[in-house]
């Protein structure tokens, strides 16, 4: 028990003295003003946050991490297959991808997937 716990003594203070030893290694003597200026390709960091951001790509964005999802919760269905009884396997399987499908129809119908207008 005493070895275990001086074990944990030296590895935190190893541990201590490295961060210590790199922390002053990795500090800058000269402080330019455009060097520790924050890079925003171009950008006036001290201008305003609140810059227009397209809808659209939100919405798209919003429909693939939908369906990202959905896609891992089909991954497993040939594994359950031989866990459970075939016919009710293929009803969940149809039911699980009819919706899907509807869902997807929907969108298009919605003209969500539209990137035109």
């Amino acid at each position: 028990m005493l070895s275990l716990i001086c074990f944990f003594f030296i590895t935190f203070l190893v541990s201590s003295i490295l961060m210590l030893i790199a922390s002053f290694i990795s500090k800058k003597i000269i402080f330019d003003r455009e060097k520790t200026s924050p890079f925003e390709c171009g950008f006036d960091p001290k201008g305003t946050a609140r810059l227009p951001f397209s809808l659209r790509f939100f919405l798209i964005a919003l429909i693939f991490l939908i369906f990202d999802v959905e896609i891992t919760l089909l991954l497993p269905l040939p594994i359950i297959l031989s866990y459970s009884n075939i016919s009710s396997w293929t009803l969940t399987s149809t039911v699980f991808l009819l919706i899907l499908l509807l869902g997807l129809f929907h969108e298009w119908n919605q003209g969500a997937l539209d990137w035109s207008h």
